[in-house]
């Protein structure tokens, strides 16, 4: 893994993943809350070590840590989608349920997202969620993200008792870097 910057925002650390997060990570993704619109079941501690491994040696994936406590309770995962010359990255999250609906979510977010337009250069940022999970399409839209679609039946996690897989919709969401996005306002 590339050494990368850490983010500051006033409560969070945005920062690479260390092998040490293990004990964090099995907290929020043992619980069955995590995995109601995320593939996955609740994880064992020799996962969760597993994964924060994987994890601290990808560079698409980003921990959220509280500055007070340097306690993780959240990801990130924000990477750049083919062909490279779009210039296009994807994001995604998942929070601890314990320190949901406190802001953190939108503010790693924003926090990465701006990041990306700023040092990466990115030009645009999507992003997808199921229709019901309202606390993400809510989280897209706080941070400047425009719902572009609906696209149907176009992912699946789980399958029924037959092996057949169970079909989701999912919302599109998109973000411009900040001198498009100003282009659109003023077209309106």
């Amino acid at each position: 893994m590339t050494a990368r910057e850490q983010i500051h925002t006033d409560r969070l650390i945005i920062r690479a993943f260390l092998e040490s997060d293990t004990q964090d990570l099995y907290e929020y993704l043992s619980d069955p809350q995590i995995y109601r619109y995320e593939p996955g079941e609740p994880i064992d501690q020799q996962q969760a070590q597993n994964y924060a491994s994987e994890m601290a040696n990808k560079d698409h994936f980003w921990a959220v840590a509280l500055e007070s406590y340097k306690k993780v309770i959240g990801q990130l995962y924000f990477s750049q989608l083919e062909p490279e010359h779009l210039m296009t990255w994807e994001l995604g999250y998942r929070m601890s349920p314990k320190y949901q609906n406190q802001g953190y979510g939108s503010e790693s977010a924003q926090a990465l997202v701006d990041y990306g337009f700023r040092e990466l250069h990115v030009h645009r940022v999507v992003a997808y969620c199921h229709p019901d999970n309202v606390a993400s399409w809510k989280l897209l839209e706080k941070i400047g993200f425009r719902r572009e679609g609906l696209l149907r039946k176009n992912i699946h996690f789980r399958y029924d008792a037959e092996g057949n897989p169970l079909w989701w919709d999912s919302f599109a969401y998109a973000r411009l870097e900040d001198k498009y996005e100003a282009n659109i306002e003023a077209e309106k």
